[in-house]
């Protein structure tokens, strides 16, 4: 059986990128389904040499590491991806073995903007291409006015972003079936 993680770029527990790592998790199919948790401290070198890897980024990294594939759904904070998910990258980046490379990897965001969270994408991919995973490069799935795109289940309103969102899962199984083969 596949694994697949989620990794929600927000901390918020009802956060609407939450809501579509949920839809993302039901379009995916059977699978093992886990979710990364980013309470992670302020990336520092200092502490990295003074006490090791924390906890929770080795856990981190070792999630990744495991995945058969990964969905990230991040929101967009001030026109890029937030300073959460750019932390638990930087720390990753630390830890021993490259737990990114050639891992399947699909983004996604939902952010109240009208753009759905473009740039935070845009500038994702950018941060993730170092670590040379095989990003899924579409179709984009990008939620706008995202308090309003859910309804009161959790479940995404728009037929035609889901049925995005299910081609992009869709794509992202594939991969990770052939990678596992």
């Amino acid at each position: 059986m596949l694994t697949l993680l989620g990794i929600p770029g927000a901390l918020r527990a009802a956060s609407t990128n939450r809501l579509l790592l949920a839809e993302a998790r039901r379009a995916f199919g059977e699978a093992q389904h886990t979710e990364a948790d980013l309470r992670l401290p302020l990336f520092d070198e200092e502490l990295e040499i003074a006490e090791g890897f924390p906890p929770g980024v080795l856990a981190l990294h070792a999630q990744i590491t495991a995945a058969d594939a990964i969905v990230i759904a991040t929101p967009e904070y001030n026109k890029a991806l937030p300073g959460v998910l750019k932390n638990a990258l930087d720390w990753v980046s630390r830890v021993p073995g490259a737990a990114w490379r050639d891992k399947p990897v699909a983004i996604m965001s939902a952010a109240d903007g009208r753009a759905g969270g473009e740039r935070s994408q845009y500038s994702l991919r950018l941060c993730l291409t170092p670590f040379r995973p095989r990003l899924i490069t579409g179709p984009e799935v990008m939620i706008a006015n995202s308090r309003k795109a859910f309804d009161d289940n959790g479940l995404l309103m728009d037929e035609r972003s889901r049925k995005t969102l299910a081609e992009l899962m869709s794509i992202l199984r594939a991969e990770a079936e052939r990678a596992s083969a």
